[in-house]
C-alpha cells in the first residue's frame, strides 16, 4: 500500500502539517507539544488503517472482476451497507448478471444456429440429391422423349423449391437479426387482404375454391403492408393447400379500441391437437403435412406478425378445419 504514489502524498502532507502544528505548540508549552504529537500519531494511523482497509475491499472486487473474466458468474459481493463501496458492488452485481444473462442468450443462439444450419442441410439435401439423380439420367442418350420431359420438369419444380427456401431463409434470418425496418404506415385491412389473396388465386381457382370476405372498408391498422401481406400469403397458402376441392375459406376482419383483428378460416381436414402448439416453429412439420411442405411459411408469419406488435393463434377441428386469428394492437404491449 505504501508503495502507491498517492499514499505516499497522503503520508508528506499529513506530516508536514503535523509538523507544523508541533512547532506551533512548541510556543506554548511542552504538554501542548506531546498533546499535537499523540492526536497527530493517531490521526495519521487511523488514516493508514481506513486506507488499507478501503484498498483490501478494492482488492476483493479486482480479484472478482478477474473471476467474472474467467467466465465464473456465481460470486455475489452485494451487502446491504450504506456508502459508495457497497454502491459500487451493487451496480458490479448487476452488471454480472447482465454478462450472464447475455452469456446464456449467446449460447442459445449458437444452438439455434447450430440447428437452424442442420435444419437447413437437412432441406436442401433431398432436392439436390434428386436433382443430381435426375440430371444422371438426362444423360442417358436411350431416355425416352416422354421421360426426358417428365425429368426436367421435375428439376424445375425442385430448383423452384430451393428458390422459395432460401429466400424465405433470408427473409428470416433478416428479421431474426433485427435488420428489417417495419414501416408503420395507416393500410386498410381490404387493401392487405386483396394483395395477400393475388399469389394464391390461381391455386385457388385450379382446386375450385371459394373464398368470402367480410368486413367494414374503414378498418385499418398500423403496419408494413408488403410485410404483412407476406405474413397473410403463407397463412392463405397453408390453407389452400389444407383444403379438399371445392372447399371453402373465409376472411374477415373487425377493429375495436384496443386491436384490429383479421381471422382466416377455412372448412379443410385441419391440424392435430398434438401439433397446434409446435406449427410455428421453423421446419416443424405436423402428422397432416403434405409431402412437399417444408414447415418455413407459418413460421414466418409468426416471425412478421409479432414484429409489428401482433399476435397470431390458431384452433383447429379436424371436422371443421382451422382458423387463424390475428390481432394488431393500437399500443405496445
Amino acid at each position: 500500500m505504501l508503495r502507491n504514489r498517492e499514499i505516499q502524498i497522503l503520508l508528506l502532507f499529513m506530516c508536514v502539517i503535523s509538523l507544523a502544528a508541533v512547532i506551533s505548540a512548541a510556543f506554548i508549552s511542552p504538554a501542548a507539544v506531546m498533546v499535537v504529537i499523540i492526536t497527530s500519531a493517531l490521526l495519521i494511523g487511523s488514516a493508514l488503517l481506513f486506507t488499507r482497509w478501503r484498498y483490501n475491499e478494492i482488492e476483493k472486487l479486482s480479484i472478482y472482476l478477474r473471476q467474472i473474466s474467467s467466465g465464473d458468474y456465481s460470486l455475489d459481493v452485494r451487502d446491504n451497507q450504506e456508502g459508495e463501496l457497497s454502491i459500487l458492488k451493487n451496480d458490479i452485481y448487476k452488471v454480472t448478471l447482465m454478462l450472464s444473462e447475455q452469456r446464456s442468450l449467446l449460447q442459445k443462439d449458437k444452438i439455434q444456429l447450430t440447428d437452424a444450419i442442420s435444419d437447413i442441410s437437412h432441406q436442401l439435401k433431398t432436392p439436390l440429391t434428386s436433382m443430381l439423380v435426375m440430371a444422371d439420367l438426362l444423360s442417358d442418350p436411350d431416355l425416352s422423349d416422354e421421360k426426358r420431359t417428365e425429368f426436367t420438369r421435375n428439376i424445375r419444380i425442385q430448383l423452384e423449391r430451393i428458390d422459395w427456401l432460401v429466400s424465405s431463409l433470408l427473409k428470416l434470418s433478416k428479421i431474426d437479426a433485427k435488420t428489417v425496418q417495419f414501416k408503420k404506415e395507416q393500410i386498410k385491412a381490404e387493401n392487405l387482404i386483396q394483395k395477400a389473396l393475388e399469389p394464391v388465386l390461381i391455386p385457388m381457382d385450379i382446386k375450385e375454391q371459394t373464398v368470402s370476405i367480410k368486413g367494414e372498408e374503414m378498418v385499418t391498422f398500423r403496419g408494413d403492408l408488403n410485410w404483412t401481406a407476406e405474413a397473410i400469403i403463407n397463412i392463405l397458402k397453408n390453407c389452400v393447400e389444407h383444403t379438399h376441392e371445392g372447399g371453402k375459406i373465409s376472411i374477415s376482419f373487425a377493429e375495436n379500441a384496443l386491436f384490429t383483428e383479421i381471422i382466416i378460416a377455412d372448412n379443410g381436414r385441419g391440424i392435430l391437437k398434438e401439433d397446434i402448439p409446435y406449427i410455428f416453429k421453423r421446419f416443424y412439420k405436423g402428422k397432416n403435412a403434405l409431402d412437399g411442405s417444408i414447415g418455413i411459411g407459418l413460421s414466418m408469419a409468426y416471425s412478421i406478425i409479432t414484429s409489428q406488435n401482433g399476435v397470431i393463434d390458431v384452433t383447429s377441428d379436424s371436422e371443421k378445419g382451422t382458423k387463424f386469428r390475428i390481432k394488431f394492437y393500437k399500443q405496445v404491449i
